[in-house]
């Protein structure tokens, strides 16, 4: 499929300005959020948002992105390490859901939103171009929340009670925005620590050093879709 408005929810400094670095052309935007930038990309227009970390923020972006005709969403950042991932390793979930979304007294499941899809997608049949083209080895359940994971209990909650293969502040607030508008979305995710007790420390060190190595492999991603 070909895509003619292409929009990019960023949430970090440290992971949008390498980003827009790598830009030929880009022409900065004035929007509700902290810097945005258009280019073309192909045929299409791709329009890349610095929205700031957290779930509110990144779904006022991706219905922002919905709202200015964009007929795919898509985002990049770093995850923390649940399960069979390893630090470093460039992830393509399957699948998005909010950790923090507790009803659990009122006999719902973790998670579980009464009455409404809870449980989000990616577009597979870009999922698997990225997949095909080796930038991505991983797939599965990204889990997503509020919150900095950075301890063993809650590591292991993640995983024993989702499966998640990563942890984030971003990923189901977009996913949940583009399910509403009918928009697809891809989300690549580099895993920078193991959401143990030295999250932080690991995390960092991979934001301040390998933001480059994560925008050249979302460049080539994005390539990959243009060029579909």
């Amino acid at each position: 499929m070909s895509y003619k408005k292409i929009g990019v929810v960023v949430a970090d400094k440290d992971e949008f300005e390498p980003f827009v670095k790598t830009l030929e052309t880009p022409e900065s935007i004035i929007t509700p959020f902290k810097s945005a930038f258009k280019f073309p990309c192909g045929s299409a227009q791709v329009t890349v948002v610095l929205c700031g970390i957290g779930k509110v923020n990144a779904a006022a972006a991706a219905m922002y992105l919905a709202d200015a005709g964009c007929d795919l969403i898509l985002n990049f950042g770093l995850s923390g390490g649940l399960k069979d991932v390893r630090r470093g390793q460039f992830v393509l979930p399957a699948k998005f859901l909010e950790h923090d979304f507790d009803l659990t007294p009122l006999g719902y499941k973790p998670c579980e939103k009464p009455r409404q899809t809870y449980i989000y997608g990616a577009d597979k049949e870009i999922t698997d171009k990225i997949a095909d083209a080796g930038i991505a080895s991983k797939s599965g359940t990204a889990v997503c929340g509020d919150r900095f994971i950075s301890s063993d209990v809650d590591r292991d909650f993640l995983i024993n009670t989702f499966s998640a293969c990563s942890c984030d502040m971003e990923t189901a607030a977009i996913a949940s925005v583009c399910g509403i508008m009918k928009i697809p979305f891809v989300s690549l995710r580099r895993i920078s620590d193991d959401a143990s007790s030295n999250a932080a420390e690991t995390y960092n060190d991979m934001n301040i050093n390998e933001g480059a190595s994560l925008s050249e492999a979302f460049s080539s991603c994005l390539k990959i879709i243009c060029e579909a």
